[in-house]
């Protein structure tokens, strides 16, 4: 048995999956993992590619890219085939295109492989929208992280502020709402809560509260388990 948790937590865009899963691995001294990022880095080399349209390039694709996740100073660096492109997969190009390239059976295959790979001994905090149901279904804390739809657009159209992107919040909150769609309802590994999970809504909490909520959840299970959490 692993002497450390594996802690999984899913939830539509814009619902803090990011942010609370970075501060709660930092706190817990747990590896993140954004498994969002490597969607977005196979829909960015797509998109480079010019194959979007082209189903089979884009799985050759993704099993030709190295991707590389980094945890540095608070933040997840992105790297592929050893360049760094961690402002690039935060693009509204990549934003716009990311879900229909993540509905693709052949890419979760390969990615979903290699996030196992990632986690398999513990000790990793990782989110995305399939973590609880697909990717670790045995996790020993499974959270599903909610908001709505009003605080999740205001999240994203904030976080393209402060890169000094402006953009139309109506137009985020449509974005957000199709990719809803097509993440519930992709025939593999759709986003959907687990019967399971803790569900947290995280429209009226800060992070902080978010964190604490799930840290909660964790030490219940670690102390179950007989694992000792260490907290930062």
């Amino acid at each position: 048995m692993s002497e450390k948790l594996i802690i999984a937590i899913d939830g539509p865009a814009g619902s803090g999956k990011s942010t609370t899963a970075k501060l709660l691995a930092k706190k817990l001294g747990y590896l993140y993992i954004d498994t969002g990022a490597m969607y977005r880095a196979v829909t960015l080399y797509a998109i480079k590619n010019n194959i979007l349209n082209d189903e089979e390039k884009i799985i050759e694709l993704a099993s030709k890219l190295n991707i590389e996740l980094k945890f540095e100073d608070g933040q997840t660096k992105v790297n592929v085939n050893g360049k760094d492109v961690t402002e690039e997969i935060r693009s509204l190009e990549v934003n716009q295109n990311v879900s229909p390239v993540s509905k693709i059976e052949g890419v979760r295959k390969i990615l979903v492989q290699k996030q196992k790979e990632m986690g398999k001994n513990g000790g990793v905090v990782m989110e995305g929208r399939d973590i609880t149901t697909v990717v670790f279904p045995n996790a020993d804390v499974k959270i599903f992280l909610t908001a709505s739809i009003d605080e999740r657009a205001r999240r994203r159209a904030l976080e393209f502020a402060q890169k000094g992107q402006q953009v139309d919040i109506e137009k985020v909150k449509q974005n957000i709402l199709e990719r809803d769609r097509i993440d519930s309802s992709r025939d593999v590994s759709p986003l959907t809560k687990s019967p399971d999970a803790v569900e947290i809504d995280t429209s009226n909490l800060s992070i902080e509260q978010q964190v604490d909520l799930i840290l909660e959840e964790s030490k219940k299970v670690a102390d179950k388990k007989g694992i000792k959490l260490t907290i930062n």
